[in-house]
């Protein structure tokens, strides 16, 4: 792989991962009702499992699902009715000021945000795509394939993880500049809205 294919994958990446996406509103969902460290937490998840897409395009189940109309359309739709589940559950807790509760479940709301970050992004069309569309192009079949897998790998996880935490920090600082329980409470709604955006940005993808 030379250094100005490494350049472009860096850049397809930080291009796909700025435009407002699935990924993008959830971090923000979970920064604004959360906080910060729900909202990193999240990205770790969703980083495992752009982690698993990579590999899973490498091996050629990618290709696969990008080839079957029915197996895409079925993941796709688990995407749209996880999001929204997690969107609707957010509005319900904020309704019912269970957001006031969340500092004596930090081991249960960990495991949560993680999973909503890896579940979301396996079940991301827009990462398939990612992945299978593109992660071949930077390649070179005649150099160390372990080697080139690593590289991109980890600047996937760098640019990824650098740029939503920046959605992460802008949203969780909003929210830190209102700290009344009705302020609260509209976190709470702003953010499962997002997350149920994020279910209707997957659900229009084709």
């Amino acid at each position: 792989m030379s250094f100005e294919i490494w350049l472009a994958f860096i850049l397809a990446n930080a291009v796909v991962t700025l435009i407002p996406g699935p990924s993008v509103l959830l971090v923000v969902g979970q920064a604004l009702t959360r906080g910060t460290k729900s909202g990193l937490l999240c990205i770790v998840g969703g980083l495992i499992g752009d982690a698993c897409l990579m590999a899973l395009s490498l091996i050629g189940v990618g290709a696969i699902l990008a080839a079957s109309a029915t197996l895409f359309q079925l993941l796709k739709w688990a995407g749209v009715f996880y999001m929204a589940y997690l969107g609707f559950s957010q509005i319900v807790e904020a309704r019912r000021g269970a957001m006031l509760n969340f500092v004596q479940e930090n081991e249960v709301l960990a495991t949560r945000t993680l999973n909503a970050g890896f579940f979301s992004s396996l079940l991301n069309p827009k990462g398939i795509a990612f992945y299978v569309a593109l992660l071949s192009q930077f390649i070179d079949p005649n150099s160390d394939l372990s080697l080139q897998i690593s590289i991109l790998l980890v600047t996937s996880t760098i640019v990824t993880g650098s740029i939503l935490s920046g959605y992460v920090f802008v949203a969780a600082r909003a929210r830190n500049m209102f700290k009344s329980q009705k302020a609260q409470r509209r976190f709470g709604y702003t953010g499962g809205s997002c997350m149920i955006g994020g279910s209707v940005l997957i659900a229009t993808t084709r």
